[in-house]
């Protein structure tokens, strides 16, 4: 990992903040996409990295295309010609609470459209794309959920999760993986003619991808840090009995098993659970 560029969004808290934290520890360079650079005034671990040239934090909105666009640009920078090495795009919104719709994030295709605006403004082919989804979003993921969490899935979280499931629906499409037509997020958060949005990459020429479906999160410690991964299971499709996992567990999955192991897990969709 020692000079390698990476474009992180979404990473300014949760999973793409401790994955960027591991990544920087390991040498890369990596560019912060962030609405508000501020966030990161008072930390001391970022700022180091500021101070050194390898963390840069870009001002700007993943709902912008023109700012993802820079943050492409900007990541790509370097003394070579060589494109970014790594996107990891950790997007999720802060959600809050409705009555009448459960846990609910505004706006409510957030996760879809910034991934559109990522991959019609991809620069290159060889950029390694980590994106992070949920368990239970498709009917099939939804049947493999522990019998008691399938109502917080099914009701109070289900608003967020069609906005994920948007994002993952573009995924197979520009991947080429079969999707089931009755779990399709809709116009809604999908927008009209998305398809036609992506020139590159198009229909099933989307290769160097990985879509890694958490359980549920917590913000627990990682465990894998002194377990080793064995910690956590890690699975192709749905992970039986898939609880819960920290936070700090699937960045140390992203790091430590797919970064640095990328042909094992490219091309795939895989789900994590303690």
């Amino acid at each position: 990992m020692e000079n390698a560029k990476v474009l992180v969004i979404g990473g300014s808290r949760n999973i793409g903040y401790y994955s960027a934290v591991r990544l920087l520890d390991l040498g890369a360079t990596v560019t912060f996409l962030l609405r508000s650079p501020t966030v990161f005034d008072q930390d001391e671990t970022i700022q180091s990295y500021v101070k050194r040239g390898k963390a840069l934090l870009i001002q700007g909105d993943a709902l912008v295309k023109d700012d993802v666009s820079r943050a492409w640009l900007k990541a790509g920078q370097g003394d070579d010609d060589r494109p970014v090495d790594f996107l990891l795009f950790t997007v999720g919104g802060l959600p809050h609470f409705s009555l009448t719709k459960g846990f609910v994030v505004s706006p409510p295709n957030l996760v879809t459209q910034s991934l559109l605006n990522v991959l019609e403004t991809l620069p290159s082919a060889h950029t390694k794309i980590i994106t992070i989804s949920s368990t239970g979003l498709t009917r099939a993921s939804h049947k493999a959920l522990p019998l008691l969490l399938k109502p917080l899935y099914g009701y109070l979280l289900s608003e967020p999760h069609k906005d994920k499931c948007g994002a993952e629906e573009v995924i197979a499409h520009c991947a080429g993986w079969s999707w089931d037509a009755r779990d399709s997020a809709g116009e809604e958060i999908l927008g009209a003619d998305w398809e036609n949005r992506i020139i590159f990459p198009g229909r099933g020429q989307l290769k160097s991808i990985v879509v890694v479906r958490p359980a549920l999160l917590t913000d627990g410690e990682c465990r894998a840090d002194v377990k080793g991964s064995g910690a956590y299971r890690v699975k192709e499709g749905d992970v039986e009995c898939s609880w819960s996992v920290s936070r700090r567990d699937v960045a140390h999955f992203l790091v430590e098993g797919v970064v640095k192991h990328w042909q094992e897990w490219e091309g795939k969709c895989v789900s994590i659970a303690y």
